[in-house]
């Protein structure tokens, strides 16, 4: 099966997916605004219920006026560390649509979709040698207000995007947590014909 230092997958898969972790150690170096534009040219091509595309990224590269914006959008416990990411990202789904008759109706999979964008990007980047780390650990409310992000619009997350660093350099209470993480089996997530366990 395929295996890195930390992870083993029990099934076969390409090792691109045990490589990819999140990381919070960034060497705070700035990243050219082409590299981190084919992340988001990856995102564009991710898969899309009616082809709506309803993902939306606003983004700040290290050393611009808006980095010290979106960094203000996270928690203190993910500021503490992702000061040094060569960008951030805030993620936004749209969540209605408008019909031909100018209802807005709800679009059920506008989360799934940029879920699927949000990923594409994450395996462009590591593909390119950067690290991607998502964060739910944001303030929603003082992002729509800060981003001017309109009606019908959700904030899902934010994505720190950096150079891995030496995990020395982080707080003693990160640094132990500088490890890929392992994930459940198969057998507690897929299950044929209907659904089983929590």
């Amino acid at each position: 099966m395929t295996a890195t230092d930390n992870r083993k997958a029990d099934h076969p898969i390409d090792a691109i997916f045990l490589e990819r972790w999140s990381p919070r150690a960034f060497t705070n170096e700035e990243i050219a605004e082409r590299d981190l534009l084919s992340f988001f040219e990856a995102a564009r091509w991710a898969p899309s219920a009616s082809n709506r595309q309803p993902w939306r990224f606003v983004y700040a590269r290290r050393g611009t006026e808006h980095f010290p914006v979106l960094l203000d959008i996270l928690d203190e416990s993910n500021q503490r560390w992702a000061k040094d990411a060569a960008a951030l990202t805030i993620v936004i789904s749209r969540t209605h649509n408008q019909a031909q008759n100018g209802e807005m109706r709800p679009a059920y999979t506008h989360a799934f979709d940029t879920g699927s964008a949000w990923y594409s990007l994450a395996l462009q980047a590591s593909l390119a040698g950067w690290h991607t780390h998502g964060m739910a650990g944001i303030d929603r409310d003082k992002a729509m207000r800060s981003l001017n992000v309109p009606e019908y619009h959700r904030v899902e997350a934010a994505v720190a995007i950096g150079r891995r660093a030496d995990p020395s350099i982080l707080p003693d209470d990160l640094r132990a947590r500088e490890v890929p993480s392992q994930r459940k089996p198969v057998s507690e997530f897929a299950f044929e014909g209907q659904f089983q366990g929590e």
